[in-house]
């Protein structure tokens, strides 16, 4: 039987168990499997932790290059690549696309167009307004160069080479390099080097890790440096991102994929177990429940016990629910959305009755999805908004990758001696507040000059 953790709010206290299931949703980055700290003592002769893994390879890469890309991807990943063979050549991504079936690359292409066609809906525009003698504007332009991390290690993720290429290409960005891991998951993947092709991109990269950020953000004989890192990653990807923040723009520090499920009576236990168990098998994926009957909530765990065994990855979902998962009793639907807001989910699903009007109440989530027949997959794979959300409670403040983000915004001001003149008062006072007299000077001595 499935040990999930299971929350009464009117029995338990739910300030401390909403902390703690907070806990466990925010990754500190100094937790590591026993394999992986055996791992970590073969490649660097003792155990460090995450943060100090990230920081050791980042310095190696920075200082030596290359060689220390291609060594951390054979003490690492088990994979010996030299200059030439760590990109992805033109031909074996044309023999990909050339092997590819018909029907995954017209899938890809549907997606791409729904992916664009979105975001170029909500894709920033220039804006210009007059003032008297002079006018201000605002525009846009994309990045020259972005780097995109696509994951490779447990499972091949086309999907999210969709989800961060498309939005960059409509920002206009010229030049897209893609990293994936050395793995028949990632680089060696045909799949993946097919949608690459479909999508026009040919600089990719067999690296993976804190190595393949390093690699990206510093750059390295053969890979130039990019301007911004998006996509998502392991811990290691995670914590490389945020140690080379400053020296390139990053989209955020992506912890464990998460979703919660708001259910009522209307709901079948069925889909609710598939909801749960589709985030539950990214292993770690973490699968939150809320409910205010008790029979529902009760029909659904049941549902979810039973479909384990049917899963390719049952195992790893059962422990990703049983170490990360929680079914939640709320009193009622106000409690059930206050409890989500306080949860700031990756995503929402909302599958009941009034699913628009509780979407209404809940102000922190990274993508709402409503109904009983919009499941998270929908977004995950082919809607149009990017995968690639905030995690961990972020979204209280962060939101998912959009073409926006690959737009570098500045503001232009252009003023004739009329139009100073009309400001130049409250400039100077400002400026003689703050006793920045030469900022004053650089109005007064235009207002006394001669036309």
């Amino acid at each position: 039987m499935l040990n999930i953790r299971r929350i009464d709010s009117q029995r338990d206290d739910i300030g401390r168990a909403m902390a703690d299931l907070r806990a466990k949703l925010s990754p500190r980055g100094d937790v590591v499997s026993p394999a992986g700290r055996q791992r970590t003592i073969e490649v660097f002769g003792r155990e460090l932790t995450p943060q100090e893994v990230v920081a050791r390879i980042c310095a190696d890469v920075r200082e030596q290059g290359l060689p220390a890309v291609l060594d951390y991807n054979r003490r690492i990943d088990k994979v010996t690549l030299d200059s030439k063979s760590i990109r992805v050549s033109a031909d074996e991504l044309a023999a990909a696309h050339a092997a590819a079936r018909p029907e995954y690359l017209a899938a890809v292409r549907r997606i791409r167009d729904n992916i664009a066609e979105f975001q170029r809906a909500l894709l920033q525009r220039d804006v210009r307004i007059e003032r008297p003698g002079g006018w201000l504007a605002q525009r846009y332009l994309p990045l020259r160069r972005v780097g995109v991390c696509v994951p490779g290690g447990a499972a091949a993720y086309p999907s999210s080479l969709l989800m961060t290429v498309v939005p960059a290409q409509v920002a206009g960005v010229s030049e897209i390099a893609v990293m994936a891991p050395p793995t028949r998951f990632g680089a060696y993947n045909p799949e993946l080097l097919a949608a690459c092709r479909e999508l026009g991109v040919d600089e990719v990269y067999r690296m993976g890790g804190a190595q393949g950020v390093a690699a990206l953000a510093y750059g390295v004989e053969g890979i130039a440096r990019v301007d911004k890192i998006v996509g998502p990653g392991n811990l290691f990807v995670a914590l490389a991102k945020r140690h080379v923040f400053g020296e390139v723009a990053i989209d955020s520090i992506a912890g464990p994929s998460e979703v919660v499920v708001i259910v009522d009576q209307t709901t079948k236990p069925e889909f609710t177990a598939m909801d749960l168990l589709a985030q539950a098998e990214h292993a770690p994926g973490a699968s939150i429940l809320i409910g205010w009957d008790k029979q529902v909530l009760d029909a659904a765990v049941e549902a979810v016990d039973r479909a384990l065994d049917t899963l390719d990855r049952g195992a790893l979902a059962r422990q990703s629910l049983e170490e990360f998962g929680a079914v939640i009793l709320a009193r009622d639907a106000d409690e059930a959305c206050r409890l989500t807001d306080q949860i700031a989910p990756e995503h929402l699903h909302i599958a009941t009755a009034d699913a628009e009007q509780l979407a209404a109440r809940i102000r922190h989530a990274g993508a709402i999805f409503l109904g009983n027949y919009c499941p998270v997959a929908v977004g995950d794979y082919a809607a149009g908004p990017s995968h690639v959300l905030p995690t961990s409670g972020t979204a209280r403040f962060a939101a998912g990758l959009t073409a926006n983000d690959f737009l570098r915004g500045n503001s232009v001001l252009c003023f004739s001696r009329e139009g100073l003149a009309h400001l130049a008062d409250d400039i100077c006072l400002l400026a003689s507040v703050e006793g920045l007299t030469a900022h004053r000077a650089s109005v007064e001595t235009r207002m006394r000059s001669d036309q």
